[in-house]
């Protein structure tokens, strides 16, 4: 076997299948295959006939046809979840959970080990999973793979999860009284309120199924070769530096689309409308973008007080609402006469090109439920946000926006959702705020620079891809 080919690697990637997963995924694939990486892409069947009905796509076709036709070498797979396709895994979120940690991974290994006995030109040196699987340890031993973990979250949120064990011996985790003093002890990260921690970490009892879930892939993760997070280095430095004390750590993020308002690969599970048409109509600056991502759920009270804010803050808005954002299939949501009440200044969709809406000129806020690639796209389109942390990493994604960094503000105080709060604060992010402005016209240049040739992405990524070279031969 020539050395070319030995150093020739070939990653198999495995996004968990969820919207806030896959993008990224997608996106890092074409990245290290315009890096030489032939690239075997996994999705699950579900996912793929979701993408393949929203792109109104054909079975056969594939989200990578493109990077095909430029010479991408991106072979594209298909595996069972272990679930029917007519299953509803949102509707039944603890059951698709549960047959993640325990009927997935014999999927995978049937699927690995066939690729492995098909002998692929170049072999299979490595495997890319997400950090939210509970099995890559487990499989990149039993086929000699390099194991890499894909962390698709802030640093600070895997530095608090790598430091579970302080939480415990201080009495923050499991917390059944309420713990409201400052935490100063967690490595990287300077101070962290208890409301601000993962939500999994605020959790009174961590044996129902979601911490369970969450804890398990965290500990796996930590036996990984190498893990690779979608942040910058220069926006968690202390943060970045605590997870190289842990293991080989490299903030490879943004990780964006090559062009990043008319990506060449839709990743989209929902038919999205286009909204260019009404965005056009508007002045620059003056549309407040509302969307609180693919999975969140909420209740009907919140939603008709945020609706209710809306009203009386007289702003313009695009606001997206699933049809299962309440999780009970009801479909009237909103209050009554609302939407007749903003014909002309407000355009409900149930799902959208968010890349596309928010680097529109007359968007000039986002009101978000602070998922990672959402704070990360705003903050590259400059459009400062209205917090809602609704679960998960978001209150420590919310912390940074708002506390550190100071490109947004939060919707309400705690829990409580008060319409006058909702318009006041709608207000402040809609007045064009010097301060605000400035400090996201900073933040921008971080992402800009960390992108640019000689930033700390390019550097990062391909320390790691040499680094990783060097573990492949070590495996031979």
């Amino acid at each position: 076997m020539e050395l070319k080919e030995q150093l020739q690697p070939h990653a198999v990637l495995i996004p968990l299948p969820l919207q806030g997963h896959i993008t990224p995924f997608t996106h890092l694939a074409m990245k290290l295959a315009s890096k030489g990486f032939t690239i075997t892409f996994v999705d699950t069947e579900s996912t793929h006939q979701k993408i393949a009905t929203a792109q109104s796509l054909k079975d056969d076709d594939n989200p990578f046809s493109h990077g095909q036709k430029c010479g991408l070498d991106i072979r594209y797979a298909k595996i069972s979840d272990g679930f029917p396709l007519s299953f509803d895994r949102m509707a039944n979120a603890s059951q698709f959970v549960e047959g993640l940690i325990h009927v997935f991974q014999a999927h995978v290994d049937d699927f690995i080990e066939n690729l492995v006995l098909s002998k692929p030109n170049p072999p299979i040196s490595c495997i890319i999973a997400d950090s939210f699987h509970v099995w890559a340890s487990t499989i990149a031993e039993k086929y000699n793979l390099v194991n890499v973990s894909f962390w698709t979250e802030p640093a600070t949120v895997l530095t608090v999860y790598y430091h579970m064990d302080l939480l415990k011996s201080n009495g923050h985790f499991p917390c059944h009284d309420k713990c409201e003093d400052t935490i100063r002890y967690i490595p990287g990260v300077q101070a962290i309120e208890p409301a601000d921690l993962p939500s999994y970490c605020q959790n009174a009892d961590p044996s129902t199924v979601m911490p369970r879930f969450v804890f398990k892939c965290l500990e796996d993760a930590q036996k990984a070769d190498f893990v690779i997070g979608n942040t910058v280095q220069e926006l968690e430095s202390s943060a970045i530096s605590a997870l190289q004390e842990q293991q080989p750590f490299y903030a490879i993020g943004p990780v964006f689309p090559t062009s990043f308002t008319k990506g060449t690969i839709s990743t989209s599970l929902l038919p999205a409308s286009d909204c260019t048409d009404w965005l056009n109509s508007k002045q620059d600056g003056t549309v407040l973008y509302i969307s609180f991502g693919s999975l969140a759920k909420l209740n009907k009270q919140d939603i008709q007080e945020i609706a209710q804010g809306i009203l009386i803050s007289k702003v313009s808005f695009i606001w997206v609402l699933r049809h299962n954002i309440l999780g009970s299939g009801e479909r009237n949501i909103l209050p009554l006469g609302f939407e007749e009440e903003t014909t002309g200044r407000g355009l409900v969709v149930t799902w959208c090109s968010q890349l596309a809406v928010l680097s529109h000129p007359a968007v000039g806020g986002f009101l978000t439920h602070c998922g990672w690639n959402s704070i990360l796209e705003s903050i590259w389109c400059k459009v400062p946000m209205v917090c809602f942390p609704i679960f998960t990493d978001q209150f420590t994604n919310r912390k940074l926006v708002v506390d550190d960094w100071r490109i947004g503000v939060n919707l309400c105080t705690g829990r409580l959702i008060r319409k006058e709060v909702v318009a006041e604060n709608i207000g402040r992010i809609m007045s064009k705020s010097d301060e605000l402005r400035k400090n996201i016209e900073k933040t921008k240049m971080i992402l800009q620079n960390a992108l640019s040739d000689e930033g700390s992405l390019e550097k990062n990524l391909n320390q790691f891809i040499e680094d990783m070279k060097n573990k492949i031969l070590q495996k031979k």
